[in-house]
């Protein structure tokens, strides 16, 4: 086993050397550049993240055209969609991940709407394998749980309007108080999504010493941070209006919170080493049990309310219940004008 491994990773530097060598001979000088960026961004190398410095290389190429920032985007994409490889397509969604995260607004744009006529799921690799052998075949399953975190990443972004990062401002909590309540929790939903794909995270948590899943998990682990803020001051701006919702919405809140509720112990074995957030889970806690108890209460008032609408139908209405009949001549009517 310990043979056919090396002889896999020999070839796979191989062919990153053959297709480096391509790229690089190509004729069309700017298309080579960027070929060679993504190629040495996303190495067969089954351990190694991509280094910061090719990592830089290729945000690089969104500071330029928007052309050259598309020709980056189909590059990887090609490059995700054509490998049999775990390792490759791994480093791809890292390399589309900090460029979701971190590239520049244009690079960011190309991402989110790739393809560009639409229709195409991108990042749907729930049918990637890599049958290698079984390091690669666990390391398949970590593939397709990062690609739907990525793509998770950028449908939050699409849904809140703008992207959100590290390095993004605070968001202005007046914008907030003008949403409907409706939005509000349309974007609570998005986002509690996000940390659902999350906590999704394959079984096998001991792959975390693989330096490649292990960076691929902090850079997810910083993800959820930032859903976490999103979450806390959409949820402190519902709590205000908790009084002023609907039925159906009192019920979509609590089923938002019941399902952050149940990834909450998944969420602390992916990230054992993360400060844990007391006060956004003391807040869900706190949420949950007055929204408990609003809709008991309002169980109950229309309980009540019933129960006094059938007493006071029991008692005798002239105008609905029937009584004696009382004939009347026609001649009595007409001699009264009642004609």
């Amino acid at each position: 086993m310990g043979r056919r491994k090396k002889i896999r990773n020999l070839l796979g530097i191989l062919k990153d050397k053959a297709s480096l060598i391509k790229a690089a001979i190509s004729i069309n000088r700017q298309l080579s550049s960027i070929n060679v960026a993504v190629l040495r961004a996303t190495t067969h190398n089954p351990s190694s993240p991509p280094s910061e410095n090719r990592i830089a290389a290729v945000l690089a190429l969104g500071h330029s055209s928007r052309t050259t920032s598309c020709a980056c985007i189909v590059a990887l994409m090609d490059r995700l969609h054509a490998t049999h490889s775990a390792p490759v397509a791994l480093k791809c969604l890292f390399t589309a991940h900090n460029i979701a995260t971190n590239g520049s607004f244009i690079l960011k744009d190309q991402l989110s709407f790739y393809p560009s006529s639409g229709g195409q799921n991108f990042l749907n690799l729930s049918d990637f394998r890599d049958e290698s052998d079984a390091d690669t075949w666990e390391l398949s399953s970590w593939v397709r749980w990062y690609a739907a975190v990525v793509e998770q990443n950028l449908i939050v972004s699409r849904s809140l309007g703008y992207y959100y990062s590290p390095r993004g401002k605070e968001f202005d909590n007046n914008k907030l108080s003008l949403l409907l309540s409706s939005e509000l929790l349309g974007e609570i939903d998005v986002l509690v999504d996000h940390v659902e794909r999350t906590c999704d995270a394959p079984g096998n948590l001991n792959l975390q010493r693989n330096n490649l899943v292990y960076e691929v998990v902090t850079m997810v682990g910083e993800d959820y941070r930032l859903v976490q803020r999103e979450l806390f001051v959409r949820l402190k701006e519902i709590e205000d209006r908790m009084e002023s919702l609907s039925s159906s919405e009192l019920t979509r809140l609590l089923s938002a919170l019941k399902r952050l509720e149940e990834c909450r112990e998944k969420l602390v074995a992916l990230f054992v080493n993360r400060r844990k957030n007391v006060v956004f889970w003391d807040l869900i806690r706190q949420m949950t049990t007055k929204l408990v108890e609003m809709k008991e209460k309002r169980e109950q008032k229309k309980l009540e309310w019933k129960k006094s609408t059938n007493e006071s139908n029991g008692f005798w209405n002239p105008f609905v219940e029937s009584g004696p009949i009382v004939s009347v001549s026609v001649g009595n009517v007409m001699a009264h004008g009642w004609a």
